[in-house]
């Protein structure tokens, strides 16, 4: 298959993305934030860093990029989309998924080998996964903690939109312990730890993230 990765002014990550794209098994397509053209993919990856600066909220300047209305229109058609970090900021200012990320309730940035649990395995994403499975990989953020509104985090949790947990820890103060969620159709994923950057045992953190970009070189989407 062939993955975008977008580069904002300000990612960090898109190289470590597009790495992580091609060990998974699939094309790798190097995408800019000013083209309104998704040449061809079939999917999307929204990598970490600090898009436009992170000025206003982080996220909020990246919703208006042109090629954020080429990812909208191709999400809302079933096309897979994996926001990490920031790209998980940048779905939610867009509205593909649903609450927000603010600040962590330490306030101050976490850098850790993070545990989860992947709640759920039916996504392009984390097919590759067993349910329940604990995992090890990469965070680090100073704006990860997850909230929304009593309505729809129950909608959330009812709908199975949770994909993972934070395990032993909560490590910015997520409500109820949440570290990734779904759209209802479940083909946008939005994760605050970085899965790219556990995808080689060279890198320490072993390869624990692998299965968020093997998932999608196995899955056949309609």
């Amino acid at each position: 298959m062939k993955v975008g990765v977008v580069t904002f002014p300000g990612s960090l990550d898109d190289v470590d993305a597009q790495r992580a794209v091609r060990i998974g098994g699939n094309e790798a397509v190097a995408l800019w934030h000013g083209d309104a053209d998704l040449k061809g993919v079939d999917a999307v990856v929204l990598p970490g860093g600090f898009s436009y600066g992170d000025y206003l909220r982080c996220g909020a300047i990246s919703r208006f990029a042109p090629v954020m209305t080429e990812v909208v229109r191709a999400a809302t058609g079933g096309m897979p989309v994996l926001g990490i970090c920031n790209g998980f900021q940048i779905l939610c200012e867009s509205h593909l998924l649903p609450g927000a990320l603010i600040r962590n309730d330490h306030r101050k940035f976490v850098c850790r080998d993070q545990r989860l649990r992947i709640e759920n395995n039916r996504t392009p994403w984390t097919s590759s996964y067993d349910e329940g499975a604990e995992i090890t990989i990469v965070l680090k953020n100073g704006e990860g903690g997850f909230v929304a509104d009593a309505d729809t985090l129950a909608r959330i949790k009812g709908e199975g939109q949770v994909v993972a947990r934070y395990l032993d820890v909560n490590p910015n103060g997520s409500l109820d312990d949440i570290a990734g969620i779904s759209n209802e159709r479940g083909n946008v994923v939005g994760l605050m730890p970085h899965p790219e950057h556990a995808v080689e045992e060279l890198t320490g953190s072993g390869v624990d993230g692998l299965g968020f970009f093997t998932s999608l070189a196995a899955a056949t989407f309609a």
